[in-house]
């Protein structure tokens, strides 16, 4: 999402933070910059505007810390007023009401209010232990209220019976009775939108919040909007009073403008984003977070928070004996491999890396993208039991049969023999040093960048490396790093490495500890 704004911010910040002082013209100089970068990434002009006038106010004349150069020191007021106008800090949905709890959903049609009703219905559910039912509002659009009671099929959560003929403010009242008298501890709103915003449109939503007495307001909203993303937040706040933003499509190729505007300009926290089609692709919106992503530091606690969501602690647990003794068969190269596709894949976990943003396009030049890893897996799964436990077996008359049942050729699995015995090469040191040597805990992604003549993976080709940030952010970042500790096997110095000695994440390097 943020990629492009990434880039061009990198590449303003690489320019002042090689100079050992800094001028007002110079400050002047990169804010025109910031502020060029920013409108590009449709960024609302009054949020702009009010964005480069505070980090000029801090940036001249600022204190400069010892320790740190001029130009880190303007990236550390950036980074400030970025968390700042993304919200300081993140906020849930608020369930503290007496119950049933009404979450009214609203926004313009096309936006993915249906598909957010039901991860928001599931996510509750599951996560937070409550009862919820959701009712559809939306009598417009063809099949609109078929389409709730499917998704709540698929996801466990029970749905308002559909009645023909009652309009929308009848059904809130019904949906707030029937969870009432069903004990229910949510109900949740699915309102109808429209292609724009009109006064029709307002009048609905006005009289269903007068009706329904919603807790929660929640303004759905396309990541992709652009520079319109602010009149909608400001109509939609202004006549119905939202309490908080919900952004899909945050997994797009969009520039990123809406996020950065909408909270600014209403007030509103952005409490969720949703980062793929899945009823499971929401997460919680954490402002710091995002910024450090903008700025090429990285989302490490995000990236502990999804592997321990997705890593089976038993099989760690195997895969850490397995590594203890140097084994590692085809058959633990791919749970490796299904690990890190759960993770987002290569792209998504080298996005959350501190100065790794830049390079996602190397790596997948270099023939490590997703799609490879799909391939890998199609190939390993052509292979017979014994194949995938004894590579040695994998002869000329069996690598044509494995080729013509994963649709793939010799090269592809030569490629991927020598993946495996590079990395069974490196378990075999690891367990040789009783899994503690210091080179080897860089693991696949740093053995990977090595063959392609990348050099270290700390600190690579971004901006700012973690060699030149800011001490402070760096000591909260490990510390950040250090309460994640226990929560997830394989979290031993810093963060793991794939294959780690404990089996845990792939291929992350550890973050250097504070003297």
């Amino acid at each position: 999402m943020f990629e492009t704004l990434q880039e061009r911010l990198g590449s303003i910040f690489n320019g002042l933070t090689g100079r050992g002082a800094l001028s007002e013209a110079d400050v002047s100089a990169a804010l025109r910059e910031i502020r060029r970068a920013l409108i590009e990434a449709d960024v609302s002009l009054e949020v702009v505007k009010s964005f480069t006038d505070k980090v000029r106010e801090k940036a001249v004349g600022a204190t400069v810390l010892k320790s740190i150069k001029p130009g880190q020191m303007v990236v550390k007021i950036v980074h400030d007023e970025l968390v700042e106008m993304l919200g300081s800090e993140g906020s849930e949905i608020d369930l503290n009401a007496p119950a049933p709890v009404v979450i009214m959903m609203v926004g313009l049609q096309g936006s993915g209010k249906t598909t957010t009703t039901g991860k928001i219905s599931k996510r509750l559910h599951e996560k937070r232990g409550k009862k919820v039912l959701m009712a559809s509002l939306d009598t417009r659009r063809p099949a609109a209220q078929e389409q709730l009671r499917q998704l709540g099929e698929q996801i466990g959560v029970a749905t308002l019976p559909i009645i023909a003929g009652q309009n929308p403010v009848e059904i809130s009242r019904r949906a707030v009775q029937a969870a009432r008298l069903g004990g229910y501890d949510v109900v949740m709103l699915d309102t109808a939108g429209r292609t724009h915003i009109d006064e029709p449109l307002m009048a609905e939503m006005a009289e269903i919040r007068h009706s329904a007495d919603p807790h929660e307001i929640l303004l759905v909203a396309d990541s992709l909007t652009g520079q319109d993303a602010v009149n909608l937040a400001r109509n939609f706040n202004e006549r119905i009073g939202v309490t908080g933003l919900v952004l899909t499509r945050m997994d797009g190729d969009g520039r990123g403008g809406a996020a950065l505007s909408m909270r600014a300009v209403t007030g509103k926290p952005v409490k969720l984003i949703g980062v793929g089609e899945k009823m499971d692709a929401l997460e919680d919106f954490h402002p710091k977070r995002i910024a450090d992503r903008i700025l090429g530091m990285g989302d490490i606690v995000s990236l502990v928070e999804k592997a321990a969501e997705t890593i089976d602690a038993e099989k760690a647990a195997a895969m850490a004996q397995k590594m203890q003794s140097g084994q590692f068969d085809l058959n633990d190269l791919a749970e490796q491999l299904k690990q890190m596709q759960k993770m987002g894949g290569m792209g998504g976990i080298m996005g959350m890396l501190p100065g790794m943003g830049k390079m996602k396009d190397q790596v997948a030049a270099a023939g490590f993208d997703d799609r490879t890893f799909a391939r890998q897996l199609a190939i390993i799964s052509s292979m017979t039991k014994k194949e995938r436990t004894n590579p040695d077996l994998l002869k000329h008359s069996r690598k044509q049969r494995i080729a013509n049942g994963s649709g793939t050729n010799a090269a592809d699995i030569n490629k991927l023999l020598k993946m495996h015995r590079q990395m069974a090469d490196m378990m075999k040191m690891m367990g040789g040093k009783g899994g503690k040597g210091k080179g080897m805990m860089r693991g696949l992604m740093g053995g990977m960048a090595q063959k392609m003549g990348l050099g270290g993976m700390a600190g690579m080709g971004g901006m700012p490396d973690l060699a030149k940030m800011d001490p402070r952010q760096l000591e909260e970042l490990q510390k950040q790093a250090e309460k994640m500790q226990g929560k997830l096997p394989g979290l031993g110095a810093g963060l793991p490495g794939l294959p780690g000695a404990q089996g845990g994440l792939p291929g992350l390097p550890g973050l250097p500890r504070k003297k």
